[in-house]
């Protein structure tokens, strides 16, 4: 007996081609796309963010850490830990040491003069701080004073800052506050999440990212601060008071150049630091041991 003959009847299939418009729109519709995020608190104002962001450099002005560092390096992809000294002013101080290797390279700068030591090579320059030099060990091509702030874990206004007239936006990807302020000849724009509700007794404006443009809207450089945690400081100067401070600091801070991916710039993650410690001023000299070569360089093309 046949199908038909027990009263069964086979399904009609549809022709394939016009299943195309239906399997098209599943599809299009399975796409994920950016969840936005409407802000839940009446927008602050660009004084309030500037405050938030003065308060945060205020309360953090040193560390001695200890991280994993993903850079380039002499044309290589290169990953080593990186004993690091930075202070607000400006200075650096990093060592990167490579597993069975021990001890590749110093780079030490007191904001204006810089010195680069390959110990593989045996080799010592000196130089003007220009942002050129200070990434010649971790590529983050910007004035030591910045480069100082990304590693505290926010960035530096502009001087004169002009907050006043800087503008407030908000990114709903993020759902981050932005305030905006003018940059040489671009726009220097900050993001802030804010952390902690509304009346809690510890709510803070988090930096969380910056981007910072040309005359063109094209990026020059972003920085993304995350995974966020607290941090104790044994004492803070704020004025001529100490006081012991509590901090949420970034885990992890990834820097690209213009519009690049960050798996292309640098990724940093702490495994120890130390807040707020004055640092001898001779850790930001380097001097030539004997038989070391030294060479004086001068400042390549910025970016």
């Amino acid at each position: 007996m046949t199908v038909a003959s027990r009263g069964n009847v086979a399904p009609r299939r549809a022709p394939v081609r016009a299943l195309i418009p239906t399997l098209a729109a599943v599809f299009l519709t399975a796409c994920p796309r950016p969840f936005h995020v409407a802000r839940p608190y009446p927008a602050p104002t660009a004084a309030e963010l500037g405050e938030a962001l003065t308060a945060r450099q205020r309360a953090v002005f040193s560390i001695n850490a200890r991280v994993r560092a993903t850079s380039w390096l002499g044309g290589d992809r290169v990953r080593a830990t990186v004993l690091m000294l930075v202070d607000r002013p400006g200075r650096l101080r990093f060592e990167a040491e490579v597993s069975l290797r021990g001890t590749v390279a110093i780079l030490a700068t007191d904001g204006q003069r810089f010195a680069f030591l390959d110990t593989t090579h045996n080799e010592l320059r000196r130089g003007p701080a220009c942002p050129a030099n200070v990434a010649s060990l971790i590529r983050i091509p910007l004035a030591p004073l910045d480069v100082a702030a990304i590693l505290l874990g926010d960035v530096r206004l502009p001087a004169p800052t002009g907050i006043a007239a800087g503008v407030v936006d908000w990114d709903p990807e993020r759902a981050a506050d932005v305030l905006a302020v003018r940059r040489n000849d671009g726009w220097l724009r900050v993001l802030f999440q804010r952390a902690g509700a509304e009346g809690a007794a510890r709510r803070e404006d988090r930096v969380v990212g910056a981007v910072a443009t040309g005359p063109d809207g094209h990026a020059r450089w972003r920085v993304s601060f995350e995974d966020f945690s607290d941090v104790s400081s044994s004492a803070a100067s704020e004025g001529n008071a100490i006081a012991p401070i509590v901090v949420s600091l970034p885990g992890t801070i990834r820097f690209a150049e213009g519009e690049t991916s960050f798996d292309e710039g640098v990724e940093i993650k702490f495994k120890e630091r130390t807040l707020n410690e004055l640092p001898d001023a001779n850790a930001f000299e380097l001097r030539a041991a004997p038989g070391t070569t030294t060479a004086e360089v001068g400042c390549a093309p910025g970016p």
